[in-house]
């Protein structure tokens, strides 16, 4: 039984390149309860596998989250898969505005205790008691009631790129930073605001709607399918679009584009620029902008001691890390003091 890739990503990437086939980028998530998480996750590597699948998913006792790469022509197939299962017949597909044929090259199904880390642990929080979910035309309404206030659930580094006018956009590293502050901030709008949250296709949104109902707050409201669905909606229903610039995504593409606006700067020369890239040092690996000019003059790494590091032949490079352990830029996300224009 094949509980694991056979194929390294490069292996896989030129494959798909060879076959040249037509895949989507979709994501969905569901909360239920999962009694035996290790089991189910076996079921779905076995079953995707198969469909030729890609893509990153975490399964754990509070439901699934996944961001997946599905042929197109096994799309059908795929879908008829989801709804055999009873928490996720006809659950919400968010499929990608850009489609890449590398936007996933390992299927990889992780059990985690949790599918959104929160950092609580009380037992009479219930995710399932969630806001009230609004569509595209009802968010834009509810943006323009002066009691509105509107929340980005994401990241620093997602809302730097782009976010909805008007939000309030929380400098945080992690969602469970935001959950604390978000709380103290609003405290004393409990009963007379509209609370509106948004993320990138709704999950923290779901949990937050409903950790906020769970403390109180009475009018809570999410942007159902996040801002993927919304960009869908405004297009086909020629609404007037509220968001700006780009929708970071957690995949190889790292963003799409929503609106033309560039509204973030290249973190090494200050320029107008909206571009993730990650530092060619496999060492550091930190995520940051970088406009083409400093990618071309810094070799595509953060600092000049990256530059030098990523210069030196591989095997010098790997004995220079070797009993080391990792940097913890590795795990951080536009936070560096080398970066002139974001520390």
């Amino acid at each position: 039984m094949q509980l694991y890739n056979k194929l390294s990503a490069k292996e896989r990437a030129a494959l798909i390149q060879e076959a040249g086939e037509d895949r989507l980028t979709l994501s969905f998530y569901a909360y239920a309860k999962i009694g035996n998480p290790h089991l189910f996750r076996n079921y779905l590597f076995i079953a995707w596998d198969q469909m030729e699948v890609l893509g990153r998913i975490y399964v754990a006792h509070e439901g699934i989250n996944a961001q997946l790469s599905v042929p197109a022509k096994r799309f059908n197939e795929f879908k008829e898969f989801l709804d055999s299962i009873y928490f996720l017949e006809n659950v919400r597909l968010n499929i990608a505005i850009e489609h890449d044929l590398m936007s996933f090259l390992k299927l990889k199904v992780k059990v985690r205790k949790k599918i959104v880390a929160d950092g609580l642990n009380d037992e009479t929080f219930d995710v399932r008691n969630k806001g009230v979910h609004v569509d595209a035309p009802t968010f834009n309404q509810l943006l323009e009631d002066p009691n509105t206030i509107l929340v980005d659930m994401r990241n620093h580094y997602e809302s730097e790129i782009g976010h909805f006018k008007g939000a309030i956009t929380p400098d945080v590293d992690t969602f469970r930073d935001s959950l604390d502050i978000i709380e103290e901030d609003l405290k004393d709008h409990k009963e007379d605001k509209n609370l509106v949250m948004y993320c990138t296709g709704g999950i923290r949104c779901e949990k937050a709607s409903a950790y906020y109902k769970h403390k109180g707050f009475k009018n809570v409201f999410q942007l159902e399918g996040g801002i993927i669905e919304y960009a869908r909606q405004v297009e086909n229903m020629k609404l007037e679009n509220k968001f700006i610039g780009k929708n970071f995504v957690f995949d190889h593409r790292r963003s799409e584009r929503i609106t033309p606006e560039v509204i973030a700067s290249c973190h090494q020369c200050g320029k107008p620029c909206d571009t993730h890239v990650n530092c060619a040092n496999e060492a550091c690996h930190l995520l940051f902008i970088q406009c083409d000019e400093c990618a071309a003059a810094m070799d595509n790494c953060c600092s000049t001691n990256c530059k030098e590091i990523n210069a030196l032949p591989y095997e010098e490079q790997k004995a220079l890390r070797k009993g080391i352990p990792n940097s913890n830029k590795i795990f951080k996300k536009g936070r560096s003091e080398v970066l002139k224009y974001k520390q």
